[in-house]
């Protein structure tokens, strides 16, 4: 089977769809549903604002890939604006449970947190999925790592591929530092460099070591290649355009 991570978690979704406590016919809301929800739960709660409006989708976004529930999200709040928002994360879950729809981050959510609980749900799956290799795993959040580790379990018959230094998606919520956190929980985790670039010349790989060396590390590597030193290379410059110089 291959599959992302979020179509993995909606094949879990619709066959442990009772276990979730939810009914077979749920529905999935897409960007504009949810912010059209948000907008009429949220009226008099936040400012009539779309930036607030998204900064509220973000935190909830963040919080449910932290694996946090509308009360732990609430529990841990800091200063006002996080507890108005905690407050707006339950009426919008509830709304949801009540409604039997699902998010985006739901599809992630929801199997991992069954999968922490529910040791019959999370044996089934165990033996389902034998084998597991997870790509750009330098891009995996808090959730889906849980559901990783979930899912191979003790026997830990998985292989993942990584490099921390190209990982892009810090903003929404990826952590590179799941690659430490796989030897921690997965001692016997055979680490495998491959640092031999097929593409590229050696002297792009040689200004791209450079260039890494600046980087905070989980794993020192040193990139080389056989296809000769290449030509030298050219720096190209521009003027900054309206839109950068306004963010900075």
């Amino acid at each position: 089977m291959i599959s992302t991570f979020h179509t993995l978690g909606l094949d879990i979704i619709k066959r442990e769809y009772a276990a979730l406590g939810m009914k077979s016919n749920f529905s999935l809301f897409d960007d504009t549903d949810q912010v059209a929800l948000l907008k009429e739960l949220t009226e008099g709660l936040i400012d009539d604002d779309k930036v607030v409006l998204q900064q509220l989708i973000s935190t909830i976004s963040n919080w449910k890939n932290d694996l946090q529930t509308p009360a732990q999200a609430a529990a841990g709040a800091k200063g006002e604006r996080e507890r108005i928002f905690a407050h707006c994360y339950g009426l919008y879950d509830g709304h949801m449970k009540a409604c039997n729809v699902l998010d985006f981050d739901d599809l992630i959510l929801l199997p991992t947190l069954l999968l922490q609980r529910n040791e019959e749900v999370r044996e089934r799956w165990q033996n389902k999925i034998r084998y597991l290799l997870v790509d750009e795993y330098q891009d995996t959040n808090t959730s889906q790592y849980e559901m990783v580790k979930l899912l191979v379990g003790q026997r830990a018959r998985f292989t993942v591929v990584g490099d921390d230094d190209q990982s892009i998606y810090s903003w929404r919520g990826a952590r590179p530092q799941n690659l430490v956190l796989l030897s921690q929980d997965f001692p016997a985790l055979q680490v495998i460099k491959l640092e031999q670039n097929y593409r590229s010349s050696g002297r792009i790989l040689k200004a791209a070591n450079i260039l890494i060396a600046n980087n905070p590390h989980v794993f020192e590597k040193r990139l080389f290649s056989e296809l000769g030193y290449g030509v030298e290379l050219k720096v190209l410059f521009s003027k900054p355009t309206k839109s950068t110089k306004r963010n900075g």
